[in-house]
């Protein structure tokens, strides 16, 4: 139950809807628990009518028209009760069930917030399809837990207690014979709900593992096809599915434990109203009307009582799913941004004996880099996979914090640059290009505010990324909808749409990792072309495998496992006939060979 704590603070914001619950709660059972007394009252006036009636001399019509009436009268009553007991249950559901909603609102948009500010680092630790259960089944089980569980918990207790002061108010041990049951239930309870509380994690847990199996198969659907593995996938999918199914029954079973005890109790509890009732109603002691309101009363907690082990498992599961989701709610940031002023970006980049090394792969990605990038000035850099190429990128958009050194950002540390403004003077288009499920023009458009991209902008970006002639080649044109990461493109589409993405925003400092790579020498040739233009007067950083993407940028440095092994300009390095000079006659060669 510790976990649950975390949602006090949702109670607290919504308290006036709670304690409204509550006060219509505690009026509906007042008429409730009002109603057998009626009961008792009808009992006792019919017995006295049929007293009177068997007197000698009197007229057995008057006796029997007033007991009618009576009996009438009390009919009334009690209807009068059961409509304003059902009615305040109406308000009971209005405000409680209500709350959970906007409970259940606010929390998804908490957990949202919170993956929104989440470091990279997080995300690669993570499964997408863990990430959707928790915002998604965890929240729906926690919302059980503040709604109907919340509801029928304070319901049963109110009735209890308006049940149980009635009840010794009216004969003090028979009360006691009733309650006798109560202390077995209340054990009961307890050691099934461990049980239950100690399944639904394990349910929880797997059905974690069986979205992020669905979602990696949709997402990867054309490897999988690719390759033929329909079969293989589809069987593995019915693999998890059955322990999904066999946990979940296990919990199933242990549920079904509460209802039928929890029922049996309540009627042993009936059981020894009438009979103790009995007794003492042939000795005299208590009426008749009595014990068939204790049997009322008995009867009115048997549903709320029968409800324990339902309540008692939806806790038990709201508690197993908030843990989780506390899980990520309580993680820092590794990112933070502590610099809220506005500030004006120039672009001047500068690496000072910068180290950095994956903290989850332990993998050193750089070496005691040191490299300058004046505004305005464009940087290339080339090196084999996995020489830390995109890495370095990474760290100008402060995805990643250096591990050792530091990053300057215009002559200042860049963790004391504001975070926000900082991104949004960047135009990064990355090596694994995403597009969103939307069209060609919102995708292009993505990086700016709402409503402030007009089509022009929109088309002269497409142009300048050279996929303008592609878009109006579509149906749609611009308004084509593009499939789940972009997968209704080819590779090159995708990378210039990207392109044109980043260059819309005119951002102070571009970097652009490896994105002609999908792309013709033509094609990469005219974009580099009306990149240059676009570039002018801003800081650029250019990373590629091709010596002719890097050529004309005034400074090259190529990396080899982490470390600057060489750097200059293109022709500086051709004249050194190192890594470089290899690197271009090779693909020289290569081309002329295409040619």
């Amino acid at each position: 139950m510790r976990a649950l704590k975390h949602l006090n603070a949702y109670f607290i914001r919504y308290k006036w809807m709670l304690l409204l619950g509550i006060l219509f709660i505690t009026i509906s059972n007042y008429f409730g628990v009002r109603a057998p007394e009626l009961i008792r009252y009808t009992f006792i006036d019919i017995e006295k009518w049929i007293s009177q009636g068997a007197e000698p001399g009197v007229d057995r019509n008057y006796i029997i028209s007033q007991a009618l009436t009576a009996a009438l009268v009390y009919a009334g009553i009690y209807m009068l009760y059961a409509l304003l007991k059902g009615l305040f249950l109406f308000f009971t559901r209005q405000t409680i069930i209500v709350m959970s909603r906007h409970i259940e609102f606010d929390l998804k948009n908490e957990i949202y917030a919170q993956y929104q500010k989440l470091s990279l680092s997080f995300y690669r630790r993570n499964n997408t399809g863990d990430l959707m259960n928790r915002i998604s089944e965890d929240v729906s089980r926690v919302r059980m837990y503040i709604g109907p569980a919340v509801m029928y918990i304070t319901n049963l207790a109110v009735l209890f207690v308006l049940v149980i002061y009635q009840m010794l108010a009216i004969n003090p041990e028979l009360t006691f014979y009733v309650l006798l049951p109560l202390p077995v239930m209340a054990f009961l309870v307890y050691t099934v709900s461990k049980r239950i509380n100690k399944k639904s994690e394990e349910v929880q847990a797997q059905q974690s593992i069986l979205t992020t199996h669905a979602q990696e198969a949709f997402s990867g659907i054309r490897v999988i096809k690719t390759f033929a593995r329909e079969d293989s996938i589809h069987n593995d999918f019915i693999k998890e599915s059955k322990l999904y199914r066999s946990k979940v029954l296990s919990l199933v079973r242990t549920d079904a434990l509460f209802a039928p005890v929890i029922t049996l109790l309540i009627g042993l509890s009936t059981i020894l109203t009438v009979y103790i009732g009995c007794l003492k109603a042939f000795d005299g002691e208590v009426k008749v009307g009595v014990i068939a309101e204790f049997v009322i009363y008995v009867n009115m907690l048997t549903w709320p009582f029968a409800t324990v082990g339902w309540v008692s498992s939806l806790i038990q599961r709201a508690a197993a799913s908030q843990e989780r989701i506390n899980e990520f709610l309580h993680i820092e940031p590794e990112i933070v941004n502590h610099n809220h002023n506005e500030m004006t970006i120039e672009g001047h980049l500068q690496f000072r004996n910068v180290s950095f090394t994956y903290p989850d792969s332990g993998i050193k990605a750089l070496r005691a880099i040191d490299l300058e990038v004046k505004p305005g000035q464009t940087l290339a850099i080339i090196g084999k996979t996995g020489s830390g190429k995109s890495t370095l990128a990474s760290l100008i958009c402060r995805l990643y914090e250096a591990t050792d050194g530091e990053v300057l950002l215009d002559k200042q540390d860049i963790r004391s640059a504001n975070l926000d403004i900082l991104r949004s003077s960047i135009g990064y288009v990355p090596q694994d290009v995403f597009l969103f499920s939307d069209t060609i023009a919102n995708n292009i458009a993505f990086g700016l505010k709402q409503g402030s991209a007009s089509q022009d902008k929109i088309v002269q970006s497409a142009k300048d990324a050279c996929i303008h002639d592609n878009i109006t080649g579509f149906k749609d044109g611009y308004e084509t909808l593009v499939g789940e990461r972009g997968i209704t493109l080819s590779g090159g589409q995708k990378q210039r749409v990207s392109i044109a993405r980043a260059i819309i925003r005119e951002p102070r400092i571009l970097i652009f990792d490896d994105c002609l790579s999908a792309v013709d020498t033509e094609t990469e040739d005219q974009i580099l072309k009306n990149l240059r233009r676009i570039m002018a007067g801003r800081t650029s950083v250019i990373i590629s495998h091709r010596v002719s993407t890097v050529r004309h940028a005034d400074k090259i440095i190529v990396l080899q496992q982490g470390s600057i092994i060489e750097q200059g300009s293109h022709q500086e390095l051709i004249d050194k006939k190192g890594y470089y000079f290899d690197l271009h006659r090779k693909q020289l060669l290569e081309s002329q060979k295409i040619g």
